[in-house]
């Protein structure tokens, strides 16, 4: 029985993978890991991207904005001035994908709250030699992913390689670019023999190109690329603002009922 939940890159991660907060990943086969979920609770300052490969997630708000999320499905959140909600996943035959927090620019922390609906059948795939690529957001080769963030520009790829198989990226020298390996091993760059096993994430130093070679059984990994944003960052829990009164105020309004901004339906 598989069972892997984990934190990739959080808190103390924020400089290096700026302007991304943090990465969690889960691939399950036990429902006991999982379906808990996470009961109401409350965001601000921050967008949240949900992927699923496979499984079923169930979201709703205290607004009254409900819907499920299901296999190669995902959801944008843009948390902005604050919402309370809530995640349940429901029992699947597997739970496989990852749960991305953004940082929103400090002009745009208390931005109205919105939805964007990532559909499978909206997410481009583009098909090479030896390669699957599923457009989550931002563009590749041209074509434009199911999602363009508003207020952060970022790519979101899903890769699938076969055994042997080698795939080349043009990057932009100025954005942060990581990579997350959900199954199979390759190498990333020019050491050809220095693979890297799955499981693991790998944060990437400048340049204008991602070469990638898998080994002998196939690999599929996430991408992630976006521009720094360089803020000062006061993080407590669900809420990341950039200042510590900013971030106080929130929790103060939290005790005090007045935290979402918007009309309950």
């Amino acid at each position: 029985m598989k069972s892997d939940l984990m934190k990739v890159f959080g808190y103390y991660d924020v400089q290096e993978f700026d302007p991304f907060l943090m990465l969690d990943v889960f691939d399950s086969t036990n429902p006991d890991d999982y379906t808990k979920g996470f009961p109401w609770h409350p965001h601000r300052g921050i967008e949240t991207v949900t992927y699923l490969i496979k499984g079923d997630i169930e979201h709703g708000d205290s607004l009254g904005n409900k819907g499920s999320i299901l296999d190669a499905d995902g959801q944008w959140m843009t948390a902005g001035s604050g919402i309370i909600h809530q995640e349940l996943p429901k029992k699947s035959d597997r739970m496989l994908g990852a749960q991305l927090w953004l940082n929103l620019p400090a002009q745009y922390k208390m931005v109205d709250l919105q939805y964007g609906d990532i559909l499978k059948k909206d997410v481009p795939i583009v098909e090479g030699d030896g390669s699957l690529v599923h457009i989550i957001s931002g563009s590749y080769k041209g074509i434009s992913g199911a999602f363009q963030g508003e207020y952060v520009k970022s790519t979101y790829l899903d890769v699938e390689l076969e055994a042997g198989a080698e795939w080349t990226m043009d990057t932009d020298k100025a954005s942060t670019l990581f990579v997350y390996i959900f199954q199979g091993e390759g190498s990333f760059g020019q050491e050809t023999d220095d693979f890297v096993s799955e499981k693991h994430a790998i944060l990437f130093n400048e340049g204008d190109t991602l070469k990638v070679n898998e080994s002998d059984n196939g690999m599929r990994f996430i991408l992630l690329m976006g521009k720094p944003l360089g803020e000062p960052i006061a993080w407590g829990g669900p809420i990341v603002m950039n200042t510590k009164e900013e971030l106080e105020l929130a929790f103060a309004e939290i005790d005090s009922d007045i935290f979402i901004k918007h009309e309950r339906k």
